[in-house]
């Protein structure tokens, strides 16, 4: 029953006082509730937008996309609550529309947006310039002049070579797709997986509006990105079961995500117990003192 627009205020409120100046990479990006679908009743999963500070590694704020709507209608609303100057938006292509790019600038901030096929020929005229100009040079020549990064992960036998490159003149894009307030470059990552003796290649492309950005920049705004989707969507899954949760009467499965969020940001803040997010949550049943600690962090002495 209780409203679900007071209580993400009171979320924002609450994240505000705790992380005060918000530095750095802000992911966005959506997630659905898949059990939260009532067919009965005609009512759609909820699907939630939320904004990530990457850095702090708490939940910013969150915006349920409304029924017969999509992600590009509430991403601008979530823009306009948060204070954004200085920090970095980074947003998949889903969110890659000339009026989000305009909101993000106008709030102080920089954006990096990963370009898809719902950009008409914006796409194709990226890949093409990279493919038939910047990927055929040497990339010493191009690491020397800092439009050319490279990473590489091991885990559990799973190898990643992850290949960044950036383009910073590209006049000749902006008169080709005029509109893009603030696009002042170009970035490629080339991710390269080998497991279990299986190697696949993968490209994606962005646009960005940071003045002279460099490649080594343009990985950590990707990775950071993909933060989101370890940091809190996997978080809401495993740590949470949040799709298992049936929830769906009234206001339920939306006041509950924000509460989701909430014990996610509390949980990831208390650093004391070296523990995953659900093993936190079990400690917090049985330890009372634990508990006590967590809770503590509620307290932002704001009325």
């Amino acid at each position: 029953m209780m409203e679900p627009d007071k209580f993400h205020e009171a979320l924002f409120r609450w994240t505000g006082a705790v992380t005060g100046k918000i530095e750095g990479i802000v992911a966005i990006d959506g997630k659905t509730s898949r059990r939260s679908r009532d067919g009965a009743k005609g009512k759609q999963p909820a699907h939630v937008v939320s904004a990530w500070a990457s850095e702090a590694s708490l939940v910013l704020d969150q915006l349920r996309v409304a029924e017969k709507t999509n992600e590009i209608k509430a991403i601008p609303e979530l823009l306009e609550i948060l204070c954004l100057k200085g920090c970095v938006v980074t947003i998949d292509a889903m969110g890659t529309q000339k009026e989000i790019a305009e909101k993000v600038i106008d709030k102080g901030a920089n954006y990096i947006l990963q370009v898809k096929g719902n950009q008409e020929t914006l796409p194709e005229d990226i890949s093409l310039y990279f493919e038939k100009d910047i990927f055929l040079r040497k990339k010493k020549e191009l690491e020397k002049k800092g439009r050319y990064s490279k990473g590489m992960d091991f885990d559990h036998g799973r190898q990643e070579i992850r290949e960044y490159y950036v383009e910073n003149e590209i006049e000749w894009l902006k008169g080709n797709h005029p509109g893009w307030k603030g696009l002042n470059g170009i970035g490629a990552c080339v991710s390269t997986i080998t497991e279990r003796g299986v190697t696949t290649t993968a490209v994606s492309y962005s646009i960005y509006s940071q003045e002279d950005l460099k490649a080594k920049e343009y990985g950590e705004g990707r990775r950071s990105h993909w933060g989101i989707e370890n940091s809190l969507h996997w978080v809401l899954d495993i740590g949470f079961r949040e799709d298992e949760s049936r929830m769906r009467a009234g206001n339920a499965a939306e006041n509950v995500n924000v509460l989701r969020h909430i014990g996610t940001n509390l949980l990831k803040q208390e650093k004391s117990c070296r523990m995953g997010i659900a093993s936190k949550r079990k400690k917090c049943g049985y330890d009372l003192e634990y508990l006590g600690k967590v809770l503590k962090r509620l307290n932002t002495g704001i009325g």
